[in-house]
């Protein structure tokens, strides 16, 4: 059996960069709600991978905020941390930010949580580090 030891904060999170294409778009010329999700859900997988260092299943999401649209040709620069861990669950914070490219404006387009927890090859859950807090500055 393997001892889980705590991982550190930044160990445990993932950054992503997208560029949207007209075919991500909806009919509106802006990012479709559902890739946007996708993304999310990616971003939270990965990060969720790199703290359990096990299989992860999504479990949930929460607090799914679309704050602005994105546009076809801006970059979206997905964030996602874990900001808690369970016994074999862990919740994972995602922020999207949208960036103009040509101007460099970055404006926050989206935020949410998603719930994610850690399995064995039979799919049933698995003890998983405990998060440690990041260092406070002296």
């Amino acid at each position: 059996m393997q001892v889980a030891v705590p991982i550190p904060t930044p160990a445990s999170g993932a950054r992503f960069l997208e560029m949207v294409f007209p075919e991500q778009s909806n009919h509106y010329g802006t990012l479709f709600g559902g890739t946007a999700l996708a993304l999310m859900g990616k971003a939270a997988f990965v990060a969720a991978s790199r703290h359990a260092r096990a299989p992860v299943v999504m479990a949930a999401t929460h607090d799914i905020d679309f704050h602005l649209p994105v546009q076809v040709g801006q970059v979206v620069e997905i964030d996602a941390r874990v900001v808690r861990s369970g016994r074999s669950s862990m919740s994972v914070e995602v922020e999207v930010t949208a960036e103009t490219l040509v101007t460099g404006e970055r404006r926050l387009a989206m935020r949410g949580r998603f719930e994610m927890v850690a399995v064995d090859t039979a799919g049933r859950p698995v003890a998983i580090p405990q998060l440690l807090p990041e260092p406070s500055e002296p």
